[in-house]
């Protein structure tokens, strides 16, 4: 087999090794050693069939797992051909990679530091032939997934039955993680129901389909490689072989398919299945990492069995425990401790740190998400204000829903912020578009990036003329991208057969060249197809920002083709289709970050709010009805606390806008089991009477809070009946566009008097006023809303 995808056949037989790594010795390099802890010492230089490290959070388990690598090839007890990582994000497999090249230089190069998905995506396309695909396969992403079953719905007309294709990628996707495919669900399902009959035919289609394009699905990595370990054991024999020891991070939230890999790649080898093995080979080295108390991921199949019976699965196992955080202080460890110690059934442990209690944690009740959300900016003003960079504070919360109040706070309150998991770079229409050229080039087989782009920029393919080439396919057994290639055959106008010829030409031309860089693809095929030409003609301003996006795709390619000068443009379609949500994370960015506490795992800032600390919202109201769910609730909040460096802010309110109405909201059982003395309430939930609006005092006078930047003050406490929350909020909008102020104007503000402007900061839009009230102190202005005007 040529190698075509640069994938080597390094370590896969006795003759091709890499250079070995020093002498051999018996003991690890004192110097790996250094600054490790007696518990991660140990980690380190223990040897057996199977080590589980239960690394509480903070506890340096990226250090342990890379210096237990970097043992292994100082002692050459290894070759790096022999080792596989595992890891759940392209960022930790960065990191991972980048700290054992410190430790042990350019010799390490050969290993596999890889997500499951990317290790996965290696051995299928080294494999896609054995069992009937081509190496050129696509892989389809969340949006293509539901493109494809939208389509099959709309064909079948099983939106009748309710399905939608949402609950429909969803259900295939759990039963992918399970080890299901079609066949086998079908024989455990209830087929007599319509509802299930309905969605089993669409599987059956949305499979076809996939076959049909060449393409796997996310799930199908995983899984498939399952399939072809178990259907080709002389295929799973070449790995096992290859791979002596394997280490697998997050090990907590490993789902059935995931487990089901491990135990496949560590395996006995044995001559039955490769003859020319001079001897019967144990089953590889198994090293996890994980912590069952942040197993937060069952919703998405992760299986906490897989770590709590861990020595029952793995005969003769090691457990090591890991509790010395290096990250929080023991204030907030306390309250951890404190609150997943109320789950039974887990493996004890207790965090502890020897750099000090630090702050007391910051407790806040509002009578509203709008009262809460100016909490969280006042604070955040005054971190900021101490020193602190915006990119180090993070507000979490349970549901995306609570964004709105937090998001309009902020935005009068001048603070720079992001949302992380909202529209990503990849998942932008535009780029999507250009990927769909690329991806057609790519795999000819692939349908569905040709309906996208078939029409993009418009060439007069509407739906029947796409009906139309998809009937011909169909009638003579071609693909999409072949029907094509014989449009005179097809009754179509001359213009419009004209413009299918010509894309047709353009595809062929660069498909003919697989070895071409990714970079002048993209350049010519946006080029030359109209679509950077329609960007530039257009006057809508956003085409200017989307022809900027594509732009910076084609810089992507530039980059990626300096990184891997031999990549080819399916090297770099298979990179990108890995990228997953939270490698986006830019931790340079002056800017406070907004997330999901599911999104916070395996993050850490120096400054944590956690909002909507509230019954039915964490806990959700949804885990009550599901088994274990208040207990992955609870870990859920532990993560959450876990991810504070310095300081932790908790906060809920008293009422809270739902569904379009404000309902009351109760403090959740999980505040009660924080020890009182670790938290410093700044309004504690005894004090603020359901409906009432009433705040003790704390650190602000008793007088209304005031907005940092608008100067409005906090809204009055609604009264009751149906009003929304909302209309209480600001009662008057200036536009203050074209008011130019410098240090030293005299200002006049409508409730804070007269002052004078100590600076300007931000530009247009975002221009900030520092001014010195002469009776109501220093303000921050938004100078574009303000009610201010200036004094001659």
């Amino acid at each position: 087999m040529s190698d075509l995808w640069g994938l080597g056949d390094a370590g896969f037989d006795d003759v091709q090794r890499p250079t070995p790594i020093g002498p051999r010795g018996d003991t690890i390099p004192e110097q790996l050693l250094e600054g490790l802890n007696p518990p991660q010492r140990e980690a380190v230089t223990y040897r057996g069939p199977a080590l589980l490290i239960v690394a509480g959070a903070g506890s340096g388990k990226t250090k342990v797992l890379t210096h237990r690598i970097a043992g292994l090839l100082a002692t050459r007890e290894a070759w790096p051909s022999q080792i596989l990582a595992i890891t759940f994000t392209n960022k930790a497999a960065a990191e991972m990679r980048e700290r054992v090249e410190r430790l042990v230089g350019e010799e390490s190069r050969g290993m596999w530091i890889r997500t499951f998905h990317a290790a996965c995506v290696r051995i299928l396309r080294r494999e896609a032939e054995e069992f009937g695909f081509k190496q050129t396969f696509t892989i389809y992403d969340s949006g293509d997934v539901r493109a494809l079953i939208k389509r099959l719905i709309k064909e079948r007309g099983a939106d009748i039955q309710g399905l939608t294709p949402g609950g429909v990628s969803a259900r295939i996707s759990k039963a992918k993680n399970e080890l299901h495919d079609v066949d086998s669900w079908a024989r455990t399902a209830n087929l007599e129901n319509p509802l299930d009959a309905a969605f089993l035919e669409l599987w059956r289609d949305y499979d076809r389909e996939l076959r049909r394009a060449s393409a796997f699905d996310f799930d199908d990595l995983i899984s498939q490689t399952v399939f072809l370990f178990r259907a080709f054991p002389h295929v799973a024999a070449q790995y096992r072989k290859r791979f002596r020891h394997i280490l697998v991070d997050e090990y907590q939230d490993t789902n059935a398919a995931q487990y089901a890999l491990i135990r496949e790649l560590t395996q006995p080898v044995t001559r039955n299945d490769l003859p020319d093995l001079r001897a019967d080979l144990p089953g590889a080295s198994l090293t996890v990492v994980g912590d069952s108390d942040q197993s937060i991921y069952a919703f998405r199949g992760a299986d906490i069995r897989n770590i709590t019976d861990f020595e029952r699965d793995f005969h003769g196992a090691r457990v090591l425990m890991l509790e010395q955080n290096y990250r929080s202080t023991q204030n907030i460890l306390s309250a951890a401790n404190a609150v997943i110690g109320n789950n039974f059934d887990r493996r004890e442990k207790r965090l502890w740190t020897d750099s000090g209690d630090g702050a007391k944690i910051v407790g806040y009740t509002g009578y509203s998400g709008y009262d809460e959300a100016q909490f969280v900016a006042d604070e955040i003003v005054e971190l900021t204000s101490g020193g602190m960079a915006y990119s180090d504070v993070a507000v979490f919360y349970r549901t995306n829903a609570q964004t709105r109040a937090l998001e309009e706070v902020l935005i009068r309150t001048a603070i720079p912020y992001r949302v992380i998991g909202g529209t990503k770079f990849y998942e932008r229409a535009e780029i999507k578009d250009a990927m769909a050229y690329l991806i057609t080039v790519a795999n000819p087989d692939d349908s569905l990036s040709l309906r996208r782009i078939m029409n993009v920029p418009k060439r007069g393919i509407g739906p029947a003329t796409e009906a139309a080439l998809q009937a011909y396919a169909d009638e003579h057994q071609i693909t999409l991208r072949d029907a094509l290639r014989h449009v005179d055959e097809i009754a179509l106008g001359p213009k419009v057969a004209a413009a299918i010829k010509d894309l047709a030409a353009l595809l062929d031309e660069w498909t003919a060249r697989p070895a071409a860089d990714p970079g002048e693809v993209l350049r010519e095929l946006m080029s030359r197809s109209g679509y950077t030409d329609q960007l530039r003609r257009s006057t809508d301003p956003q085409d200017a920002a989307r022809l900027e996006n594509v732009e910076e795709l084609v810089a992507v390619t530039r980059e990626y083709r300096r990184q891997n000068p031999a990549g080819n443009l399916i090297d770099f379609l298979t990179e990108t289709a890995l990228v997953a949500a939270a490698d986006e994370l830019d931790d340079s960015g002056g800017q406070v970050s907004l997330m999901t506490l599911h999104t916070a795992k395996g993050l850490e800032f120096d400054a944590v709010f956690i909002t909507g600390i509230e019954e039915e919202l964490l806990p959700h109201r949804i885990s009550a009805t599901e088994p274990g769910g208040p207990a992955e609730e609870r870990r859920l909040f532990y993560v959450g606390i876990t991810r504070a460096r310095q300081r932790l802010h908790l906060s809920l309110a008293t009422t809270r806008a739902q569904f379009g109405k404000v309902e009351p909201a109760a403090p959740s059982r999980f505040l009660e089991e924080i020890p009182a003395e670790l938290i410093e309430w700044r309004t504690p939930p005894s004090t603020m009477r359901q409906g009432s609006g009433q705040r003790e005092v704390g650190r602000w006078r008793d007088e209304p809070r005031e907005s940092y930047v608008t100067g409005y003050r906090d809204p009055k406490p609604l009264p009751r009946g149906p009003k929304k929350e909302f209309s209480n909020t600001i009662t008057e909008v200036r536009d203050n566009s074209g008011l130019e102020l410098e240090p030293g104007d005299r200002i006049r503000h409508k409730d804070f008097g007269e002052g004078r402007v100590q600076g300007i900061t931000g530009a247009g839009a975002k221009r900030v006023a520092e001014v010195q009230f002469d009776s109501a102190g220093r303000k921050r202005l938004l100078i574009k809303i303000a009610p201010i005007e200036k004094l001659a």
